[in-house]
């Protein structure tokens, strides 16, 4: 069913996310949306009964939040409509977290049949079951946002033609067009039981990426993302992030979050014994830079700051990866492949970003000599499973985990086959401190076309990973 038909049954919820880490508490907020203007109800937790606040309206629905707090030191439960839920909320010692992205496809994903769509999402529901985790980190593209954009006429050829002298009465009617068809994809995602049943239990935290807004947001021309109907597009999937993956609005965003009002969308957790870094690497995207003064000036604060035990750095697109500058020659040359590039400008390894590129693996470097331990890079983005070293001199290293997707169909293999030869020509942005992809544990390829999620486990002040395949299975662990 498309989303301009899709009606979800509701109400939907509770939907967890992680709102800060302080004073030995987990700072949580409940979404939910209902049938418009129908308040849930409250929940009970430690410390009292806590009732939902709206956060805005749609045509037929209301999505609310309900912030409450549990225990960051031991098991807690809370109660909702007559039902208790069990959150796996102890930080100080051993624990489990996971990771997903791109959990979507471009191209008809409302009408994917459910059980297939899901099939990792039921496995990642069994293993919380076997043994519990804390909370899951999403690395981007959440939603599918691209086939938002049908169905108007502003928006039916975008973003190959974009309408100029558009009046203020049209810009509105795409607005709510727009705001109506996020909410359904939404509302999609989250009815989908595998994930409902987790997100009662586990807290989430998100970072998006350019399909929560459309493809290649932020590497298209900037006469696209600049017309007034790209900023109303931009206003509307902004709007949309901080509502359904955060459960906010802008002037009450969690104090995770770096910038307050919101211009871009960069946070931080600090656990004990563990940080969690997530720049925003969409709000700020120009086609020449990744990340704008905000973004920067979030990351060089962290740098400076003492964050001892271990640091996962969440990049929506990889860190690292193999020589691109191969492919951005060729579509340069070949006309009928220009219309890629700006997939390829997406990425860190772009020639057009190579410096910036530079300056934040020297601040990873920095980080990591600052504190003496390793960085932890994790990401999505690219329908593959992989990962890479970089050595940081000092024996410290920069190891990424990229772990996608989680309902993204894998690309096929002879496009792992083709990235992984083009790994072994090295990528060495700076000369003293190489990089190299390595295979995943058990495999002998430096790139699988698998489904997959990523699993990060701490036992003893030990971390390992381990990546769920969807035909070869589990991977060995992989000490960090």
């Amino acid at each position: 069913m498309s989303s301009m038909t899709y009606r979800p049954v509701l109400p939907l919820g509770p939907i967890l996310f992680l709102d800060d880490v302080a004073d030995t508490q987990l700072h949580l907020s409940a979404l939910f949306i209902t049938d418009k203007g129908a308040a849930p109800p409250p929940i009970d937790a430690e410390g009292g009964t806590f009732r939902a606040c709206r956060l805005t309206d749609y045509d037929h629905a209301t999505a609310w939040r309900t912030r409450f707090s549990v225990p960051a030191d031991r098991i807690s439960t809370y109660g909702w409509n007559g039902h208790s839920y069990e959150i796996a909320g102890n930080l100080t010692g051993d624990l489990r977290v996971a990771y997903v992205s791109c959990n979507g496809e471009e191209i008809g994903d409302m009408e994917r049949e459910g059980s297939e769509r899901n099939a990792m999402w039921s496995r990642l529901r069994d293993e919380h079951r076997r043994r519990p985790f804390a909370f899951m980190l999403h690395g981007g593209d959440q939603v599918y946002a691209d086939e938002a954009t049908h169905g108007h006429d502003l928006t039916r050829d975008w973003p190959d033609t974009v309408p100029e002298d558009v009046s203020g009465e049209e810009l509105a009617d795409l607005e709510h067009h727009l705001r109506e068809r996020f909410f359904a994809r939404y509302a999609a995602l989250y009815e989908a039981p595998e994930l409902a049943w987790l997100a009662a239990r586990v807290p989430s935290l998100m970072q998006w990426d350019d399909h929560d807004i459309c493809d290649g947001w932020g590497s298209l021309p900037r006469s696209v993302t600049y017309s007034a109907v790209g900023q109303a597009l931009f206003k509307v999937a902004h709007e949309s992030f901080l509502v359904f993956q955060n459960a906010t609005v802008p002037g009450q965003l969690p104090d995770r979050f770096a910038d307050p009002q919101a211009t871009h969308l960069g946070w931080s957790i600090h656990a004990p014994g563990l940080r969690v870094l997530a720049p925003d690497l969409r709000s700020e995207r120009t086609r020449r830079n990744i990340m704008g003064r905000g973004g920067w000036a979030m990351m060089d604060g962290e740098a400076a700051r003492h964050a001892p035990g271990h640091t996962f750095l969440m990049s929506s697109v990889p860190l690292l990866g193999p020589r691109l500058s191969v492919f951005e020659a060729l579509m340069v040359a070949i006309p009928r492949m220009q219309k890629y590039e700006d997939d390829l400008r997406d990425q860190w390894q772009s020639r057009a970003h190579r410096e910036e590129w530079r300056r934040m693996l020297r601040l990873v470097r920095d980080m990591a000599r600052r504190d003496g331990h390793d960085i932890i890079a994790i990401s999505g983005e690219i329908h593959l499973a992989t990962r890479a070293v970089m050595d940081l001199g000092d024996d410290l290293h920069l190891q990424q985990l990229v772990a996608s997707g989680i309902s993204h169909r894998a690309p096929p293999k002879g496009w792992a086959r083709i990235l992984g030869a083009l790994a072994l020509l090295g990528e060495d942005p700076l000369p003293e401190h190489p990089i190299r992809i390595r295979p995943l544990p058990g495999h002998r390829s430096r790139y699988i076309a698998e489904r997959n999620y990523l699993i990060l486990e701490r036992s003893a002040g030990d971390w390992q990973a381990r990546w769920d395949m969807e035909s070869s299975g589990m991977t060995p662990a992989l000490a960090l």
